[in-house]
């Protein structure tokens, strides 16, 4: 696959899209700072693309910032983004590339559980700290057994800004049968771990509220031709469908859901992006949760706007935006607070430092507060349901995760 190699120069970062650096001494730092590269991993370029690139675009600027106002005194700070095209093996071989540069001590990414999943053991083995600011598969932090209560921290390394499908799934749930009021629901996912994994988060809660789902099916995430499955929702009564999946596939699923049937497609936060809409003609209506709160009504995301815009980039910073803005300045104060320790310079074992530090950062960002717990989830479990009006997605709810 082509990958973009145009070369994005601003102050004193160089970035480019296929990830290669300019290792040239920077104009702004002078002869006596240390250079510190964060590794930023996401969908550069395919159907995902739109917001992989608003993932590296903010990494970008966070960096940018931190130089700016020299937040790490004697510090310069550099991106490395590689494009993962959504796909696993890609993101194993960037986790090795991330590894080999030993100027890198914290990976920003990926984008796809999926891709997480074949990042994790890589980066832990290194000591490398990852921070994603989108997975939300609740395995990666909790286990495989997290659903009988047996939570487990897999990886030391492994971060998170986003919070987990097992939430997601339950406020989706709560949403769609309390707001909506919609009791019936087709449930189908493309059976990768994100789409799987809040598929069946939706159905455990949507059951308990006393939901009926009509019906269930899987498809391929490459499939584009959805009529068999579209017959089948409408023989089942179900006044809606919950997709768990991303939206290159949710966008004409709900296009030829409303050929045949006028009821709402519900998806997560893979479906909230601004393609979903320019890919589907009948969106209207449809409904899809994402993490945080609006970051356009957050007073902590007026600066970030504001600079992004500044910034000139020409790709919207989407869904995972504001944090992924947070999960690299959670980089840059572990670094910060590291440097700040080792009489102002970087030490030796920079990976361990930051490791250790990361696990104790505590600022507002982008998002509102943020931390981790101790398996290494966000604490910020603020969730938006989002609905498709206008040619535009309005938020509706916004609330923190509360246990019943």
């Amino acid at each position: 696959m082509l990958i973009l190699t145009t070369v994005l120069t601003t102050g004193a970062l160089t970035l480019t899209a296929c990830g290669s650096r300019d290792d040239s001494k920077n104009s702004s730092g002078g002869g006596d700072n240390q250079t510190v590269v964060i590794g930023v991993d996401a969908p550069l370029t395919g159907d995902l693309s739109a917001l992989g690139l608003g993932i590296k675009n903010s990494a970008d600027l966070a960096a940018k910032t931190a130089n700016k106002d020299k937040t790490v005194p004697g510090i310069t700070f550099e991106v490395q983004p590689l494009d993962d095209q959504a796909q696993p093996s890609v993101g194993q071989q960037n986790a090795t590339k991330f590894i080999d540069n030993k100027k890198v001590v914290g990976v920003v990414g990926p984008l796809n559980s999926g891709v997480s999943q074949s990042m994790q053991k890589p980066l832990n083995d290194a000591g490398l700290t990852q921070i994603s600011p989108a997975n939300t598969g609740t395995e990666l932090t909790q286990g495989d057994n997290w659903k009988t209560g047996d939570k487990k921290r897999p990886y030391k390394t492994y971060f998170r800004t986003a919070t987990t499908d097992q939430i997601q799934g339950a406020f989706a749930a709560k949403y769609l049968f309390n707001n909506a009021k919609i009791k019936q629901v087709y449930l189908i996912d493309d059976q990768k771990p994100y789409g799987a994994g809040l598929a069946a988060s939706f159905k455990a809660t949507f059951t308990e509220l006393g939901g009926k789902i009509a019906g269930s099916d899987h498809v391929n995430p490459d499939d584009r031709d959805f009529n068999a499955v579209v017959t089948k929702v409408k023989k089942s009564g179900a006044k809606a469908v919950y997709y768990g999946g991303e939206y290159p596939a949710g966008a004409p699923l709900s296009q030829q859901l409303k050929d045949s049937v006028q009821i709402p497609l519900m998806g997560g936060d893979g479906m909230y992006s601004a393609d979903f809409i320019k890919l589907n003609k009948k969106a209207q209506g449809d409904i899809a949760t994402s993490v945080g709160k609006p970051v356009e009504e957050l007073d902590s995301a007026k600066k970030f706007i504001e600079d992004y815009k500044a910034a000139g980039y020409k790709d919207a910073y989407e869904a995972y935006g504001g944090g992924t803005y947070d999960a690299t300045w959670a980089i840059i104060e572990a670094v910060k607070a590291v440097v700040a320790a080792n009489d102002g310079k970087l030490p030796d074992d920079a990976r361990a430092k930051v490791l250790e530090a990361v696990g104790k950062v505590s600022f507002d960002g982008v998002t509102g507060p943020v931390s981790f717990d101790e398996f290494g989830d966000t604490t910020n479990t603020m969730m938006t349901a989002y609905q498709v009006d206008g040619g535009k997605w309005v938020s509706k709810l916004s609330e923190a995760y509360k246990k019943d």
